[in-house]
């Protein structure tokens, strides 16, 4: 048999053995989702209460990470959508919609009737028609404890001109997942990659699928050759000719029972038509050798689509894992990748000419104020090299920069980038963010600090003890008296905890109460005396 014999017979077992674990993931899946459907049914009811658009001024965002942002396509707006914050104990999901005037500074939250549900990890891209039209697609809602998940595959459009969301019912489409990555492609929707994960099983997938814009129908590509290994969040990036660029991501991989081993993915492929970029062409993968300086191997970057063909990814987190515990080293750089050219470069910041000047000033001042008069000419101003004077203007001011973070929200509009939120870990602590920088991408020269936070200030609850969790559980088991007691205390602790960085919100204590009577009833159905404490066991464990 010859290599390419060998090459498809490999490529069929890979598919049957991926086909083998996506049946195996969604059947231990399909309960846990079950249970967790019916929270989001409960949400959405709320929501179909609304019956009209509301438009208020408002602060900020509260922190958030893993939701999207996106430049509107004829206005000088910034659409920010849903999200998900951790506070040590519970998991928050959103699915609010926010509005950031750019010429103002200014935030407006939009509530719209019927929006999609909750959700963080999916994906967004707009695209011009009839006005403005914001496309949604995927993600994932969590349990308050984080430790189950469904995996969306509905398609949403937000209409921006009317302000009015519909849901896109059209079969074929990618299965439930998050972290994957989606881009508008002249008239289509091109998603890839991603993962579905349950309790005990995850899978991650490297099919690519496209939506047609004016056919309203999916349609899953079948390209030839060899591409990337299955991933999620990883670099997705179109070119002028219709053409998709991959780069980076991560995946992991059990290598036994209860031991997963991950990868962080720093390779490049090129996904493109055969013929002139109809619907039916076929599809082909090839793989990319860039020159240049590539990103150092990270996870949680973000990534736009800068000026002059440029992609540009940002951020990031770089996990050492050790037996116990797991160190990251989180990122705030920039790296640029040349699409034309297929070369990639960081992004460094450059001394504006007045600031320069500036600091001439400043280092005359010093010389001319000292005891031992010093004067230099011409000559030897012009001995000094351009690096000796770079280190000293770094030295004298430094730059104000966005803190190191992962799962940022990043867009750019007018050739300016945007940084919203995301998170960084300090030991077992973790950092949200509700920040807001600007950069412009033609001068490099400074960051912008738009709206401003200090994460210390941030409320962080540390983890619960298995003994106050089997408190929990005992009263949830209880006779009708204590069933009482329970939902009355867990509405009374919705009703007193406070948001973050955010006033009382009866919204938000709502969520809370509505949340953990839910999962009380789930327990109490789910729970016999015996299973109580073999799924305790397995939590610690967890």
């Amino acid at each position: 048999m010859g290599k390419k014999g060998k090459r498809e017979k490999k490529g069929k077992g890979a598919e049957k053995t991926a086909a083998k674990m996506e049946r195996k993931v969604s059947r231990r899946a399909r309960k846990e989702e079950e249970d967790l459907e019916a929270l989001i049914a409960e949400f959405q009811t709320l929501d179909a209460k609304k019956t009209q658009v509301i438009e208020t001024s408002c602060p900020p965002p509260s922190p958030r990470l893993n939701g999207s942002l996106s430049a509107h396509p004829e206005k000088d707006e910034l659409i920010l959508f849903g999200g998900e914050y951790f506070n040590g104990q519970k998991t928050y999901l959103y699915n609010d919609l926010y509005l950031y005037n750019i010429r103002k500074n200014s935030w407006t939250k939009v509530e719209i009737p019927n929006p999609p549900p909750r959700r963080c990890a999916h994906q967004a891209a707009v695209v011009p028609t009839a006005g403005g039209q914001l496309w949604v697609f995927g993600g994932e809602f969590a349990s308050p404890s984080g430790e189950q998940f469904y995996h969306y595959k509905d398609l949403w459009v937000l209409h921006l001109a009317s302000k009015t969301w519909e849901q896109i019912k059209a079969p074929g489409g990618p299965s439930g997942r998050s972290g994957h990555r989606m881009v508008a492609c002249k008239r289509q929707l091109m998603v890839f990659g991603g993962f579905h994960e349950s309790t005990r099983d995850y899978i991650y997938y490297n099919d690519v699928y496209a939506f047609n814009l004016d056919s309203f129908t999916w349609s899953k590509l079948a390209p030839s050759g060899i591409g990337p290994a299955p991933r999620s969040g990883c670099q997705m990036a179109t070119t002028p000719e219709g053409s998709i660029v991959i780069y980076g991501g991560y995946s992991k991989q059990r290598v036994k029972k209860d031991v997963d081993k991950g990868t962080l993915h720093t390779d490049m492929f090129l996904l493109k038509t055969e013929g002139s970029g109809k619907e039916e062409d076929k599809w082909v993968w090839s793989r990319l050798n860039p020159s240049g300086v590539k990103p150092t191997p990270r996870s949680g970057f973000s990534v736009a689509i800068g000026p002059n063909n440029r992609s540009l990814l940002f951020g990031g987190v770089h996990d050492e894992e050790e037996e116990e515990s797991i160190e990251g080293d989180f990122f705030n750089d920039i790296y640029f990748y040349d699409i034309g050219k297929n070369r990639w470069f960081p992004g460094q910041l450059k001394v504006s000419r007045s600031e320069k000047r500036k600091r001439r000033r400043g280092r005359r001042a010093e010389t001319d104020g000292g005891d031992d008069e010093v004067i230099s000419g011409p000559a030897d101003e012009k001995e000094r090299s351009e690096s000796e004077e770079e280190e000293e203007d770094a030295a004298l001011s430094p730059q104000v920069e966005p803190c190191p973070r992962s799962n940022a929200m990043l867009a750019v509009k007018h050739g300016v980038l945007y940084v919203y939120g995301g998170m960084f870990e300090v030991g077992d602590r973790q950092f949200t963010l509700s920040d807001l920088y600007s950069i412009d991408l033609h001068k490099m020269e400074e960051w912008k600090v738009l709206v401003e936070m200090d994460p210390k200030t941030q409320e962080w609850l540390e983890e619960s003890e298995s003994d106050e969790e089997e408190e929990d559980m005992e009263g949830a088991e209880g006779g009708e008296e204590d069933e009482e007691s329970s939902e009355e205390d867990s509405e009374d602790e919705g009703g007193e905890e406070q948001h973050p960085s955010v006033q009382p919100d009866e919204k938000h204590a709502d969520y809370l109460s509505r949340t953990e009577q839910y999962w009380i009833k789930v327990a109490r159905s789910n729970m016999g005396p015996d299973a109580k404490e073999k799924k305790l066991k397995g939590k610690s464990e967890s």
